[in-house]
């Protein structure tokens, strides 16, 4: 004959319930956790793609030919005159906080910017003129800002010195200009 003894080992219904429920909470979490990493991940990447766009689509170039001014006294370049647009489909810039950059073999140099358009003080760059433009300084579609930038003294440019100038907006790629004095030096020469 066989005996039944009583065993407090045996998993009920209960036990595993609760088990089961564990399971599913933890993965619960898991997978909450794991989403919102992933919405996290493609904000992030969204804003990337949003900046670069604004970054991409405010940038600036050279309208027409870069002029050269030669200095009476010394008969080197001592200024560089050009004229800056946005590019098609470009956001506004700013052009109060734009930065210019003079580069040469010998020096690196930035240029203050002046709020005069007569100013001729050397180490500086002004904005002679305006085309198409209204009233404020800020660079938009359709206009045309002819930029005078006067060299640092010692560093005005001799005949066949090749030189750079960099135009930096606050918001955007900056814009390389870079040319080389000509042969002869005139009164105003066209650099290449």
């Amino acid at each position: 004959m066989k005996q039944y003894r009583k065993n407090d080992e045996a998993f009920t219904g209960l036990e595993a319930a609760i088990v089961l429920i564990a399971f599913v909470v933890v993965a619960a979490v898991f997978s909450y956790v794991m989403l919102g990493a992933g919405f996290f991940t493609s904000q992030k990447s969204q804003e990337v793609v949003h900046t670069s766009v604004v970054q991409a689509s405010s940038s600036m170039e050279i309208r027409g030919d870069v002029y050269g001014l030669k200095n009476s006294t010394t008969g080197d370049i001592s200024a560089i005159q050009f004229t800056v647009a946005l590019t098609a489909g470009g956001s506004p810039v700013d052009i109060n906080k734009t930065v210019l950059t003079y580069m040469t073999a010998d020096v690196v140099s930035t240029l203050n910017r002046t709020a005069t358009s007569v100013s001729t003080t050397e180490g500086n760059w002004t904005v002679s003129e305006k085309q198409n433009a209204d009233t404020d300084w800020l660079l938009d579609s359709g206009e045309q800002f002819v930029i005078k930038a006067y060299l640092p003294t010692n560093y005005y440019l001799p005949a066949n010195m090749p030189f750079s100038i960099e135009i930096r907006p606050d918001v955007g790629a900056a814009l390389g200009l870079k040319r080389t004095v000509p042969a002869q030096i005139d009164a105003v020469n066209l650099l290449y």
